[in-house]
């Protein structure tokens, strides 16, 4: 018997039998769909931290006080010590590398902004002129911090976009003054609408020189420091530089702690790879449920059809060609209940990605490939049995419906 024929009886018999067809299809269709949707969110997840990341710029390093050790605490935080802060100085020291290309001190704190009768707070970032090309963002218009002697305060300030239209309305800020709590500065620049990088509404800033923003909130310390690689293969050089730099500087104590992006990406991308697996497999449990109904199913036809198999036995049917009939029967079901599901959680990735646009998803292909493969899988495992047991039946036995 031809695949061809063996196809076109199988069909047949599905079709005679539509609703129960129709639960089998339903149930694989519900895994598989199930598999898709939530490997999307997985993988939606692990695209947009990545994203975020991507955000902060190209190559970066981040310098943070205080010695993270291998058991994930500070062992000064126990002894009743606080770690040695960060200096200009010590940013300036990093700039002595071919390696690095940019380094931007950070101070970071929170002051009330006013002009006029509109006031309200903000989030102050006192930067230099090298923050805004590390972070990759953009000016709507003006100029950015002026590259000064980092030591050196100046009065000028540089809107995010948002916060420009509270403050200024239609009026253009260019120019003007404003105060930030008890100072005063002149709006130099306008960011352009950049929305939120890593949990900061960038729209929402207010930046100013470091040495300003040191002065307004009475601190000689660091928040980050800021350093850029000139290349991807230039990190981990630049990271040891970081190390024996402020080691040296700091009495020989390494109290700092270096992150990379790369390092904090590849967690990030290990963990949520991991999840997206997880909740595959789980996902995929509903495919043995529905591996169960399609052999339930397969017995039920095996039973109800005993003549017909006797009949094709006596006409010289062998057993291999009656155990082959019953399996594309098995598997037709799964590839019907397998592109239905497929269908469906591509259809519920595209809604979902209308409902909550922020997230990316997608399924990736791997998932969809694997979904389809291992419905098939569990269609011919669980149909092996009922198609050894119509093999085996006596074509006497059967014709005589015994």
């Amino acid at each position: 018997m031809h695949w061809s024929d063996r196809f076109r009886y199988a069909a047949t018999a599905l079709g005679r039998h539509g609703l129960r067809t129709a639960m089998v299809v339903l149930a694989m269709g519900i895994g598989v769909a199930a598999i898709v949707l939530l490997t999307s969110l997985g993988e939606g997840a692990r695209r947009y931290v990545t994203g975020e990341f991507a955000s902060l710029g190209t190559n970066l390093l981040i310098v943070i006080p205080g010695r993270t050790e291998t058991a994930g605490f500070a062992p000064g935080l126990i002894m009743g010590t606080t770690p040695r802060d960060l200096t200009i100085g010590d940013a300036e020291a990093l700039r002595r590398s071919t390696l690095v290309r940019r380094v931007s001190p950070l101070v970071v704190g929170s002051a009330a902004v006013s002009r006029g009768g509109r006031e309200r707070d903000a989030v102050v970032i006192g930067a230099t002129a090298d923050y805004l090309a590390m972070r990759r963002w953009h000016l709507a218009s003006g100029r950015f911090l002026p590259a000064l002697d980092p030591r050196q305060a100046a009065p000028v300030c540089v809107l995010g976009h948002r916060i420009r239209r509270e403050l200024f309305a239609s009026a253009p800020a260019l120019g003007r003054w404003l105060r930030i709590g008890d100072r005063r500065c002149r709006v130099i620049g306008i960011l352009a609408p950049e929305g939120e990088s890593l949990g900061i509404d960038v729209d929402e800033l207010l930046i100013l020189p470091v040495a300003s923003a040191q002065s307004l909130f009475n601190t000689s310390g660091l928040f980050r420091i800021l350093v850029e690689a000139r290349s991807r293969a230039g990190i981990e050089p630049v990271r040891s530089f970081i190390e024996r730099t402020i080691a040296r500087r700091h009495q020989g104590e390494l109290d700092v702690t270096v992150i990379t992006q790369d390092a904090v990406l590849g967690t990030f991308d290990r963990i949520l790879g991991a999840l997206t697996l997880v909740v595959a497999a789980i996902a995929a449990v509903s495919l043995g449920v529905a591996g169960i109904l399609v052999m339930n199913v397969m017995l039920v036809s095996v039973h109800q059809r005993t003549g017909e198999i006797g009949l094709l036995k006596a006409v010289g049917a062998s057993r291999r060609e009656i155990a082959w009939l019953f399996l594309t029967e098995a598997l037709l079901l799964s590839l019907a209940g397998a592109l239905a599901g497929l269908a469906a959680g591509n259809l519920g990735d595209w809604v979902l990605a209308r409902l909550y646009p922020a997230l990316p998803w997608g399924s990736p292909a791997w998932a969809q490939t694997a979904a389809l493969a291992v419905a098939l899988a569990t269609g011919m495992v669980f149909g092996v049995h009922p198609a050894r047991r119509a093999a085996r039946l006596d074509p006497v036995a059967a014709l005589s419906g015994a």
